[in-house]
């Protein structure tokens, strides 16, 4: 069964802590490229990259586009991905 996640070879984690809680918490900007990610990515996961980024001092936009890049490379590695990146 597929389910909502669709084909993909990528491993699936159960979580511990309420997703919505940590989806809600996200900054603005994060939850809005998080709604339209590729990939089901955890709220901890982006927030973890997020929080790298800032400490980093980047910008708003290298923030995102480092968040891409994350998602381009984790596409990379699924066997099953038909996405042209």
């Amino acid at each position: 069964m597929k389910r909502n996640l669709g084909e993909m070879s990528l491993a699936r984690r159960k979580r511990a802590a309420d997703p919505m809680r940590a989806y809600d918490a996200l900054p603005k900007p994060l939850r809005e490229w998080l709604s339209n990610a590729a990939l089901p990515w955890s709220p901890v996961s982006c927030k973890r990259i997020w929080n790298k980024a800032c400490k980093e001092g980047l910008s708003l936009d290298d923030a995102l586009a480092r968040m891409m890049t994350a998602e381009r490379k984790t596409l990379e590695r699924d066997k099953f991905n038909r996405l042209n990146f």
